[in-house]
């Protein structure tokens, strides 16, 4: 299809979009598109960033590539900053649960608790 060409879009696809990174819409023009947006609001934008992290998690179960975690860890810092949290911030707190509880270094798959004294 040529640059000029309209593509075909349903009404509801218009109206749904998709979160995108910032960057998207200039590297569509530099292919020579024109994109199609809008800015979502507050709320929209938190809805949108629920479905992003679903899509981006989907993404890398379909083929385990690490550049898909790679997205789901800006989306994670998307959806923090939505509550007051920084990159910063959000990794000291990833950093303090890890020393408090440990990684998943060691793979251990927790199968329950005895009673005391069993």
């Amino acid at each position: 299809m040529s640059p000029g060409a309209v593509t075909a879009v349903t009404d509801q696809a218009a109206r749904a979009g998709k979160l995108v990174r910032d960057r998207i819409p200039e590297i569509i023009r530099r292919d020579g598109w024109e994109p199609i947006m809008r800015i979502a609001g507050e709320d929209e934008y938190r809805h949108c960033l629920h479905a992003k992290l679903r899509e981006e998690l989907d993404e890398y179960f379909a083929d385990e590539n690490p550049g898909e975690l790679a997205d789901l860890i800006e989306v994670c810092f998307a959806a923090a900053a939505v509550q007051g949290v920084s990159r910063s911030d959000l990794l000291a707190m990833a950093e303090r649960k890890r020393e408090q509880c440990g990684g998943f270094d060691d793979r251990i798959v927790w199968l329950g608790n005895t009673a005391p004294g069993n």
